[in-house]
């Protein structure tokens, strides 16, 4: 559960943030520290500075979970500007290339089941991947250009709607490491005009929705009426979508020593992440299904 815990741990859980424009999700992580006193907080997936809508911060422990938080689908909207490319992709970028935005009719029912399933996607020269161990944004800023290799991508789900002349909405929900400005890129490129990310906002990320979210100043009002617990949520709401498995009595230390332990649970395949409660209903942490009714952990986040 989401709690105070003594000394620098602070709250550990999960607290959802919607994102304002302008502010980078390093900014964001920044003032949820000091509004919070947590000095523990790391996000789950980075919104640009252009982009507005959940980021899922996690607070103390809950840093551990991280990772597999950011495995998680994440669902968008947002607008494609024809006609133009620009170095960034998106709308803050410097034009790069320009082109008339064709007037008849566009398949796009066609375009999108292009785009969707397993498919190459190259990452924008302003992006965090790094090339030969320095970011592409670093090297883009230099006037450099890194040199980036298409990589397989996941999308799950691809909505296009043609809103105006040179304007397309797009739905979409896609794997980690999917990029909506390359998306927004290729599919320019796909109707020959070329295009670039004119607005984006994350409406869902994992099992969590924007609309149970707040704006990073409100924390302060929380704060300061003592209630920051009611808007910090459990850490294992961030793994929901993984099975449970409750320990055996007496077998949590034995997991935190390394050993397997035995648990019991609905749904638990080898090689499996699962979510570990101990006997009372606490929340242990996660672990890897080595055996139907046996884990191994990966990440403790409790004492229980």
């Amino acid at each position: 559960m989401s709690r105070r815990r003594k000394g620098d741990s602070g709250l550990t859980g999960v607290l959802l943030i919607d994102k304002e424009p302008g502010w980078t999700s390093h900014d964001v992580v920044a003032r949820s520290r000091r509004l919070t006193g947590q000095r523990r907080i790391g996000h789950t997936g980075a919104l640009d500075p252009m982009a507005t809508g959940l980021l899922v911060l996690c607070l103390g422990r809950a840093t551990r979970l991280v990772e597999y938080m950011m495995a998680s689908e994440k669902v968008y909207e947002g607008e494609i500007a024809l006609g133009r490319e620009t170095d960034t992709d998106d709308a803050e970028g410097e034009p790069i290339r320009t082109s008339e935005v064709p007037q008849g009719d566009i398949d796009l029912s066609k375009l999108a089941e292009r785009f969707t399933g397993e498919i190459m996607q190259t990452p924008p020269a302003y992006s965090a991947v790094k090339v030969e161990g320095r970011r592409a944004y670093a090297l883009a800023r230099k006037g450099e250009t890194p040199e980036l290799r298409p990589r397989p991508v996941q999308v799950s789900s691809l909505r296009l709607l043609r809103t105006a002349p040179g304007i397309i909405r797009v739905d979409v929900r896609c794997g980690p490491g999917m990029y909506v400005r390359s998306l927004a890129r290729d599919i320019g490129r796909a109707i020959g005009c070329g295009a670039h990310l004119a607005s984006l906002r994350r409406t869902a990320s994992g099992p969590f929705h924007v609309r149970d979210a707040i704006v990073v100043e409100d924390i302060g009002a929380f704060v300061e009426s003592d209630k920051l617990d009611e808007i910090v949520r459990p850490a294992d709401e961030g793994v929901a979508e993984s099975a449970a498995a409750i320990l055996t009595d007496g077998h949590a230390e034995q997991l935190r020593n390394g050993q397997l332990a035995w648990a019991q649970g609905g749904f638990l395949r080898p090689a499996n992440l699962a979510r570990l409660y101990g006997v009372d209903g606490s929340f242990v942490g996660v672990g890897e299904v080595a055996e139907p009714d046996r884990v191994r952990a990966m990440k403790v986040v409790t004492d229980a």
